[in-house]
């Protein structure tokens, strides 16, 4: 049955079959056994004759649906049930995620999508990928393949969400509307459980457009969707059904001043209109205030309020250490408001989002642990690959999602073998990735040997011989690093003309200065694919305590520098430095030990962040294992530089993603960070 279009000067309430309620608190989906996987496809790549626009408000779009959907007090789903799938290349790559995600959803599956929506031949509805093109249906989805998945699905019930032209197609398709107040209300009636049922909800009709009118916003319709649902209705329950969302959704749409006209439309299949689908965002609990005692008056807000401060003041008079233990009585009357993990770590640097959804996840029975370096596929930065430390070494290919809105999604791993296909051996500690230009080979840093090797990202085999290294990185006797503290990053230029190696901790004969310690860094010249030779060698000194865990490559001369410490009791120390190679940078490859030189022999550096000074929100936002100063600080050991943002407050500067290392640790967490950097 599909919702009435109500016409506008009608009113809403009277006509929408919604209105009618179950008796007591309607049933809510269950987000703890339920999945929501958010599409969305932004950057059109068409030529210009034949093109799509590229639609800068879907990264909205999706930000805004990933907040309310994970807010613990409206949608509460886990962190890692909500998946979001950024501009996915190919159809099948959308089915598969829609049969994954409905394989894990028991309860209910959310799919949304927006994106350009097109008309076939044939008047169906079809979805537009990346590099979909108008005129050239090959290259577009069939909707028919999406119902196929969808179906596929093992959950109760499906929610179906599509923000595009043409989307009320979808409901078209599925047969003409049936309007019936009472055949609603009936269904609401005598359906208590909702077992099951497809709720479907599209943008527009079937012969309108979809608009997106300011693309540093939502799109019109997901825009009211989000507003809806991050500010609920103060008239309604604690529990906002599906088809109170759908009717306050067009009349919010109602309201704004579009071009054309556009309306919201709904099918409901089995009552489903009466399921409870979030938290009323506008009924958020309230602590309550003491309870009076039994006869005597409640006091006035003013006269609590004097009282409360009375009562701090003597508590200061009598111990101060009393006061500062607990937190404010009025504090506690009036709780802070909801801050996200998100804002600005320096005057340079800014966290736009983390996520732990990897964190004990496994691959075809492989766990995605150990995660020690990460590098960019130089064509393309919505893939990063991932390099594990722990045996028998793998590479993971990781789908990020967006910037602002991490939806991680990692695919099977390529195990890494000698060019024979034999098994590397044991400990092959794998600590830092280089991706060449082209994305076919990869070069890796194991601190076992030490050694740098070049692999097939294809099937994994080793190619050519292992790069040469200059003596003193060896490990005694026959050279200067420490045993498990040899190379443990790599970092190739944009242009391919250098590549640059760091150490983790002095060699023997550089020791430290005060605490900072003096590292080496290798350059070499060579080319992607082809022969490396080792050029100069590079002092670099490291705040107090902390050691060298990985580099990259802004420029030829220029590379950001991750510094970390680890304090049992304390936690992690995590620093991100700005290092200048210029004309005056010394080569010391000649020099037998870097004890007691001069500092402007040393390359120059500045912090551009302390992980420490980014915002954790709210206490609970982030979580916690261990002891931290701050809870987003962990284990970091991996780091690779993005593309320049094009939108938003930050715009011209350039992403950042980190990892942390969990070591296959229950005790420790794997987790993603993405930063806004000014360089």
């Amino acid at each position: 049955m599909t919702e009435p279009v109500v016409p506008a000067a009608s009113s809403p309430d009277s006509a929408d079959p919604t209105a009618a309620r179950t008796p007591g608190a309607p049933q809510r989906l269950d987000p703890s056994r339920s999945v929501c996987l958010l599409i969305g496809v932004d950057a059109y790549s068409g030529s210009a004759h034949d093109g799509l626009e590229k639609l800068n408000s879907v990264k909205h779009n999706l930000a805004g649906l990933r907040k309310v959907f994970l807010d613990q007090d409206i949608g509460g789903f886990p962190e890692g049930r909500v998946i979001t799938l950024p501009n996915p290349a190919e159809a099948p790559e959308i089915m598969d995620a829609v049969e994954e995600a409905g394989a894990r959803a028991e309860d209910t599956l959310i799919v949304y999508y927006a994106g350009h929506g097109l008309l076939g031949t044939d008047q169906r509805l079809y979805l537009t990928l990346p590099k979909s093109r108008l005129g050239r249906p090959a290259g577009w989805v069939d909707t028919r393949h999406l119902r196929g998945a969808i179906e596929k699905s093992s959950a109760r019930r499906v929610v179906l969400i599509l923000d595009c032209c043409f989307s009320g197609k979808w409901i078209r398709d599925e047969g003409e509307s049936y309007s019936a107040p009472d055949s609603a209300e009936l269904a609401l009636s005598t359906l208590t459980q909702l077992d099951a049922g497809t709720y479907a909800l599209t943008s527009t009709a079937h012969n309108r457009l979809s608009h997106a009118p300011d693309p540093d916003k939502c799109s019109a319709f997901t825009g009211a969707l989000v507003d809806v649902l991050s500010k609920g209705d103060t008239g309604g329950g604690e529990v906002l059904t599906l088809g109170e969302v759908f009717r306050l959704v067009r009349k919010k749409m109602s309201t704004l001043k579009l071009t054309e006209p556009q309306e919201a439309r709904a099918q409901d299949e089995n009552g489903l209109s009466g399921l409870g689908f979030v938290r009323n965002a506008a009924k958020r609990p309230v602590p309550e205030h003491t309870p009076t005692h039994a006869g005597v008056p409640a006091l006035p807000p003013g006269r609590i309020r004097r009282r409360l401060l009375m009562a701090l003041a003597s508590g200061l008079a009598v111990g101060l250490g009393i006061g500062l233990a607990a937190p404010p009585a009025w504090d506690r009357l009036h709780p802070p408001a909801h801050r996200e993990a998100r804002g600005d770590c320096s005057s340079r640097a800014a966290l736009l989002d983390h996520s732990d959804a990897l964190d004990k996840q496994e691959v075809d029975n492989e766990g995605v642990e150990g995660l020690s370096g990460l590098a960019f596929d130089p064509d393309g930065h919505r893939t990063v690959y991932a390099i594990a430390d722990n045996e028998p070494g793998r590479i993971f290919p990781i789908d990020i999602g967006t910037p602002e809105a991490l939806g991680l999604r990692a695919q099977r791993a390529t195990t890494l073998r000698k060019a024979d296909g034999s098994e590397l051996g044991r400990w092959f500690d794998g600590e830092a990735i280089a991706v060449e230009k082209g994305g076919r080979t990869a070069l890796v840093a194991s601190e076992t040997g030490p050694a740098i090797r070049r692999f097939d990202l294809d099937n994994g085999l080793q190619k050519g011989p292992d790069l040469p290294l200059p003596k003193g990185f060896r490990v005694w006797p026959d050279g200067g690093a420490m045993a498990g503290r040899t190379i443990e990053s790599l970092a190739l230029t944009p242009s391919g003309k250098y590549l640059y190696v760091g150490l983790e901790s002095p060699l023997a004969q550089d020791g430290d200065d005060r605490g900072k310690n003096l590292l080496r860094i290798q350059r070499y010249t060579g080319t992607p694919g082809g022969s490396y030779t080792l050029d100069n060698q590079y002092a670099y000194r490291t705040d107090e305590g902390l050691s060298l865990v990985e580099l990259v490559a802004v420029d030829d001369n220029r590379l950001l520098a991750l510094e970390r410490q680890y304090s049992a009791g304390l936690g992690n120390a995590i620093r991100v430095k700005d290092v200048t190679l210029g004309p005056k940078a010394m080569d010391v490859t000649r020099k037998k030990s870097l004890y007691d030189t001069p500092a402007d022999e040393s390359l120059t550096s500045s912090l551009l962040f302390d992980l420490a000074d980014c915002p954790a929100g709210s206490p609970g936002e982030v979580a916690l294992k261990g002891t931290q100063a701050n809870p987003l600080l962990g284990n970091v050991e991996g780091m690779a530089l993005g593309d320049t943002l094009s939108d938003g407050p930050y715009r011209g500067r350039r992403s950042l993603l980190m990892v942390t290392d969990d070591n296959g640790n229950a005790q420790q967490i794997t987790r993603f960070y993405s930063l806004a950097v000014q360089l």
